[in-house]
């Protein structure tokens, strides 16, 4: 290791994993990533056999587990936040649902100052450059809006369970549609999902980008490595604090790139004087430099899962069995199959939830099986689920450090459910996912909702029981937003901190509005996009691919495809 890195990078995490392969690609350049949590080890079942991922989640050796504190419109519940205590962050412990978002969350960011270049049109060849799809027969599937030569292979869920059959007839008989591909021409709409794993093993982000690259001699990583402080010259950063095995020490940079994701980067940024000045006041933290974005903008999604009961013995649940488990293990890790190689996440879609929207506002994820994340569940017979939530909620939140110790969690609180159009919305989503779970194509399987159940119907009873019993899609985002405004933090052009030197931010902080899905992709993408800002590359030039437009009247299918002509799915 040296004494001084042409880049640090804080954070081991998706987007830190995709800067240190794609940043060290230089041999010119001199990189160390700093990471808190410990080695992704081969060896850990819990990390790579996909369906094990409720496992780590709440576990103190692979979670930071975070806490809000008391949401006001929640009961004044404390919401459990899970974030990856390892090596590939949270890419090592998430349900492995790859989700872009849809191209008009693109387009909302370049709506804002000075985000020009962060439209749909300048994002998809990132989208396109980091992955390559793979359809549930093992072709690539490659074409004008996905990759097919990237280091994040993405396999297309079978969804072969006959409670995927049930739900896809069942959208249809709804009134919605069926999608080719939710991150392709049309997001709107039901099918197959992507999710981040290959050939039965999950492909998070240090298996698809650090570990090919960990033979470079220009590329170090250091694990249990927790950053404590940037240290600044006037207002150029200079190098990282750090604590390993209990003991400071100290790495000098010629730039600090902050990558520890919505939470820990404006937790750093603040226990280095770097935030609202008022604030830094009050925690005695020494002030560098002025920011009042900083932890500002706080954005999530909050889910719940509606669950029935099956009449038919088709779902997963046996798998739950004790006496099941060993064999699910062999032959998980002698053959790569059965129900431990997938996670289970095979098909969902997005819909609007009201004429109000341009765009999807709800997504669901489809379940064979009526199970939480804890593992716990409702039945000891079969049964299946939709986990739903808004997607663009307005609600915002902050997160603040309360003292000067960086072992201290911040303070953090979400504000779910705080205004009128949110809690519209979550009125609509539960009640449109009810009236897909009781189409007739569910009628040989519905045995009655299990959660919330026939009590719960008047409006006020669903908001009752989502403030008691919703959970977060663990989707944090938007504490250091990019943009030109007076509460932004970062420079959209450079991805520097503004007002300082030497310091930028890569994560999901970044985002100036969470994207209407899991935020795992557009994370990668960010990474991607922000790699070729900082090293000094040519950004790969604008898409001219199309997209669908509901206000539009955009065909359901691509442009010149048969289809359209009878607008069927």
């Amino acid at each position: 290791m040296r004494d001084r890195y042409d880049v640090v990078i804080v954070g081991g995490g998706s987007a830190g994993c995709a800067l240190a392969n794609r940043l060290s690609a230089d041999p010119g350049t001199s990189v160390l990533v700093l990471e808190a949590g410990r080695a992704d080890w081969r060896i850990d079942p819990f990390i790579h056999m996909p369906a094990a991922l409720p496992i780590p989640i709440g576990n103190r050796l692979y979670d930071w587990k975070y806490e809000t504190d008391p949401e006001p419109a929640m009961n004044g519940r404390r919401i459990s936040h899970a974030r990856g205590k390892v090596l590939g962050g949270s890419s090592s412990i998430n349900g492995m649902i790859f989700q872009r978002g849809n191209p008009l969350d693109y387009e909302r960011w370049a709506g804002q100052p000075g985000m020009k270049e962060w439209s749909y049109a300048h994002c998809l060849p990132y989208f396109k450059r980091m992955e390559t799809r793979l359809l549930v027969d093992g072709s690539v599937g490659a074409d004008q809006w996905r990759g097919g030569d990237g280091p994040l292979v993405l396999e297309q869920g079978p969804a072969t369970n006959p409670l995927f059959g049930a739900f896809f007839e069942a959208v249809q008989q709804a009134g919605y549609h069926l999608t080719d591909d939710v991150n392709g021409y049309r997001q709107e709409g039901f099918g197959r999902f992507d999710r981040n794993l290959h050939r039965g093993r999950r492909l998070s982000a240090a298996r698809a980008y650090l570990h090919p690259a960990r033979h470079r001699k220009n590329l170090d990583v250091v694990t249990v490595a927790l950053g404590t402080k940037v240290r600044f010259q006037g207002k150029r950063a200079v190098g990282v604090e750090y604590l390993r095995a209990g003991r400071p020490q100290y790495v000098a940079a010629g730039d600090v790139i902050l990558s520890g994701g919505a939470i820990n980067t404006p937790q750093l940024l603040q226990l280095s004087g770097v935030g609202n000045e008022e604030h830094l006041k009050q925690v005695g933290v020494p002030l560098v430099h002025h920011l009042p974005g900083v932890g500002e903008n706080l954005q999530d999604h909050l889910e719940v899962y509606i669950q029935y009961a099956s009449k038919q013995p088709v779902s997963i649940a046996p798998g739950l069995k004790w006496h099941k488990r060993p064999g699910i293990g062999y032959q998980w890790l002698f053959h790569r199959s059965g129900l431990g190689a997938t996670n289970h996440f095979e098909g969902g879609g997005f819909a609007r939830s009201n004429e109000d929207v341009d765009y999807p506002n709800l997504m669901f994820h489809f379940l064979p099986i009526a199970i939480r994340y804890d593992g716990t569940s409702p039945t000891k017979g079969h049964g299946y689920q939709v986990h739903i939530g808004p997607m663009y909620a307005d609600t915002r939140g902050r997160i603040r450090i309360t003292s000067r110790d960086p072992k201290q969690h911040p303070s953090m609180v979400f504000n779910y459910l705080t205004t009128a159009n949110d809690r519209r919305e979550w009125v609509e989503a539960v009640r449109v996912a009810r009236d897909i779970l009781n189409q007739p194509a569910f009628a040989p399987y519905n045995d009655g909702e299990l959660s919330p159940g026939p009590s719960v119907e008047t409006d006020d009873e669903i908001l009752d029981w989502v403030r008691a019993d919703a959970e977060t899609a663990l989707h944090p985002s938007c504490t250091a937003a990019m943009g030109v405004e007076e509460m932004s933090v970062v420079d959209p052009a450079s991805m520097k901190v503004h007002g300082l030197e030497g310091l930028r931010v890569v994560d999901a902080s970044v985002f100036p509005f969470v994207t209407n899905g899991n935020i795992y992709a557009p994370t990668m993408m960010v990474a991607e996009k922000a790699a070729d800002l900082i090293a000094g590359n040519t950004p790969l030039p604008p898409s001219d691919a199309p997209f669908y437009r509901y206000r539009d009247g955009s065909p359901l299918h691509p442009p010149g495809d048969h289809r359209n002509e009878k607008s069927t799915s």
